[in-house]
């Protein structure tokens, strides 16, 4: 049996590129020997001494009650159900527009734990600061191993570590193991930091 490489995926819920990457990763896992384990961050914490507009300061601070209920369920139930309430998550939030609409986020997140298999009564965990220190503790851990210039996701394989890929489309079969191959390849290299271009597309979920 072809043993598999730990992989690491840091991601904070409201962000539709991480969402994005972290589909893409689901792809690789067909089709090249990897286990994903899922790590919460904050770009609330990410941002908090930083000059960043009011507007978005209040989006990402939307983030912080997600947050918690997925590191409570991390707490209690371990990695794989934390993988499960993301793709619940992610898929009413950024495939249906969830983040977008007015109403309570209470409610989308109480729909996704419920989908997800898990109590509802967790969501409970959006209103206390319970897990914050938690939170946190994770947000540190995948910052630390990129720095503090970069955003999320984050991913780690082995002793590497890196921002991204940021994509704007789910790759998939063998485009995505080929992604995959050369994201390890360049990440290899200690001298190896960046490359880069300006987006010119929005995120795509289908």
């Amino acid at each position: 049996m072809t043993q598999k490489t730990p992989v690491s995926l840091w991601f904070d819920p409201f962000c539709p590129y991480a969402w994005v990457t972290s589909r893409w990763l689901l792809e690789v896992e067909k089709v090249r020997p990897i286990e994903i384990t899922w790590r919460i961050m904050s770009l609330e914490v990410l941002n908090k001494d930083k000059d960043v507009s009011d507007d978005y300061r209040a989006r990402i601070a939307r983030a912080v009650g997600p947050g918690r209920v997925v590191a409570a369920v991390a707490a209690e139930h371990g990695d794989e159900a934390v993988g499960r309430l993301y793709t619940e998550l992610g898929t009413l939030m950024h495939n249906q527009g969830h983040t977008k609409r007015e109403g309570s986020l209470r409610a989308t997140v109480e729909e996704a734990l419920v989908a997800a298999g898990l109590d509802k009564a967790t969501a409970d965990a959006m209103e206390s600061d319970a897990f914050d220190e938690a939170v946190k503790r994770s947000h540190d851990e995948g910052m630390a191993l990129v720095g503090q210039e970069v955003g999320t996701p984050v991913i780690r394989v082995g002793d590497n570590a890196f921002f991204g890929p940021v994509i704007t489309s789910i790759l998939r079969g063998e485009d995505a193991g080929r992604l995959w191959d050369g994201v390890l390849l360049v990440t290899e290299f200690d001298d190896f930091f960046e490359l880069k271009r300006t987006r010119t597309r929005s995120p795509r979920f289908d």
